[in-house]
């Protein structure tokens, strides 16, 4: 039934799709957990009538792509934790056709050849070899990170207070805590399992169902809260509760009986068995739990025209999805490579939240090695000058990570000519310190392919008297010796349990990545530069 202000009222059944009928289809399997979701009855009914504009894909068949927007909510509804990221981009990239590889086997690559490998579950490395490569050419990367700031469970979690089971939890990254109060809750990440034959596997778990809750104080007993600000002890004040406290078991038995390298009296057996549920095991054969507390929230569609994505993890899975999607639809058509000199790649790291050095992350040596192996692979029995080293000084890295939209009640935040305003388009940012890796040669090239497809940019540096942040794109331009521009697409809230950007955004970005993969090389050849 068609309501007023073009809105349209759905009907959901139990596996109903999330998104509007003009949106790509969802897997129902992946969200049957929001049947009975308060949002599933109330604001998912109500979505707007039309997605937004269709992306014309620059293939050569010309098809029209799926919503771009719809699909990035299935994947944040998919993603809560930097390994489900990983598992929902393995699974895009083996349904499109690539390759799964190995780190520790030797690779067969051909031109014309897609293929990708992930690491530590929380990393993922794709690649599309053009088929008229030679020795030399460049790669056109794209690099994002999956993780986001978070709370993360304690090796030891299970503590007690005032009649409450409670969960203790870690600070990960710079995140605005005092947002995660009064959240519905819940853990999800990665679980070793003991399998029948003595074996351990690896396995994702995601608790679908509100847990935990780290609740505010009345303000009948913080009457300032209001005037002096909210400041919570992040030690003893963002603590999320699991339950009432309940009778106490034998837990040294359980030891006794199970011995193990995991202590089972870290965690509340009754965590434990929620795990099991979900991974349809026995609490006895978990091993070992790396977990994240998360929003059990689902991104949406917000704003009275439905133009916002209210989410989680924006920062950065959207960046991930966009350059994501980009890859596999540049390379969609049996045609799109066969004209392609360079290699086209996407990179996404774990842990830039917490300055990314870590063997999954972006100051481990991933993007160099893959570069090298790739490079010295296809040079075959060449034995000229390095194929290595010219293959990376032709090469350019678009570091993708969100960027400050200017705030409507904080714009003197931002200086004064350079504001970026969501739906205007992309931002690229620049900073004299080099917090960013932006130069003037690259985020000229940059825009040049924009200007070639009349796609919006936007700018960004900070105020000198502000700190800046900075990215993965100084560490792998440093790291790798490659040419870099940072950008990044505007948004409020950032590092916010919940976060805002503007949908057409998310469209301009998707056709600025498939634009760079498809029109970099040519576009690249025109600049003559005296390195």
């Amino acid at each position: 039934m068609a309501l007023s202000g073009g809105l349209q009222l759905l009907k959901l059944s139990p596996h109903a799709c999330l998104a509007p009928s003009s949106l790509p289809k969802c897997h129902p399997s992946r969200f049957s957990w929001l049947q009975g979701h308060p949002w599933r009855t109330s604001r998912w009914r109500l979505l707007c009538s039309q997605s937004g504009p269709q992306i014309q894909s620059n293939s050569e068949d010309g098809d029209c792509s799926q919503s771009i927007v719809g699909d990035l909510l299935d994947y944040l509804n998919e993603s809560w934790t930097q390994f489900h990221a990983t598992a929902e981009a393995k699974r895009q990239l083996l349904e499109a056709g690539f390759h799964l590889l190995n780190e520790n086997d030797e690779w067969d690559l051909q031109p014309g050849g897609r293929y990708f490998f992930t690491r530590n579950m929380s990393c993922l490395v794709a690649f599309a070899i053009g088929e008229k490569y030679s020795i030399g050419s460049g790669f056109n990367i794209i690099a994002a990170h999956t993780d986001s700031p978070c709370l993360k469970l304690k090796p030891r979690s299970a503590s007690s207070k005032s009649g409450f089971l409670m969960a203790n939890v870690q600070t990960y990254g710079g995140g605005l805590w005092y947002t995660w109060f009064d959240r519905d809750l819940s853990v999800a990440g990665r679980v070793i399992v003991k399998a029948a034959d003595g074996c351990f596997v690896h396995k994702l778990v995601k608790v679908k169902r509100p847990i935990l809750r780290v609740p505010t104080l009345a303000i009948h007993l913080d009457r300032l809260v209001n005037t002096e600000g909210f400041k919570p002890n992040l030690e003893t004040h963002l603590i999320p509760l699991l339950a009432t406290k309940l009778e106490e078991t034998s837990l040294k038995s359980d030891e006794k009986t199970t011995p193990s390298s995991f202590s089972r009296s870290a965690h509340h057996p009754l965590l434990l068995q929620l795990l099991s549920e979900e991974l349809g095991c026995n609490s006895e054969d978990i091993m070992g739990i790396e977990l994240n507390v998360c929003d059990t929230q689902p991104s949406c569609l917000g704003g009275g025209k439905n133009e916002f994505i209210f989410s989680g993890r924006l920062d950065n899975l959207a960046s991930c999805y966009g350059a994501l999607r980009a890859l596999i639809d540049s390379c969609k058509s049996p045609a799109a490579l066969a004209n392609e000199q360079a290699i086209r790649m996407v990179a996404l790291f774990d842990n830039e939240e917490v300055g990314s050095n870590s063997v999954q992350g972006a100051g481990a040596p991933t993007i160099f090695q893959a570069i090298r192996r790739i490079a010295d692979h296809l040079a075959h029995e060449y034995i000229g000058e390095s194929a290595f080293e010219r293959a990376v000084r032709s090469s350019f890295l678009v570091s993708a990570d969100m960027a400050h939209g200017v705030h409507p009640n904080f714009s003197d935040k931002h200086e004064e000519h350079h504001k970026p305003q969501l739906q205007k388009g992309l931002v690229i940012k620049h900073n004299a310190n080099q917090r960013y890796a932006t130069s003037a040669i690259t985020a000229f090239l940059f825009k040049e392919v924009a200007n070639a497809h009349n796609l919006p940019v936007q700018e960004f540096v900070v105020r000198n008297d502000m700190a800046c942040g900075s990215t993965i794109g100084p560490i792998i331009a440093t790291g790798v010796g490659i040419r870099t521009v940072d950008c990044g697409i505007p948004q409020l809230s950032m590092h916010s349990v919940r976060e805002i950007c503007g949908k057409e955004d998310i469209v301009t970005a998707y056709k600025l990545f498939t634009a760079f993969f498809q029109t970099f090389t040519s576009v690249d050849k025109k600049l003559k530069v005296d390195y």
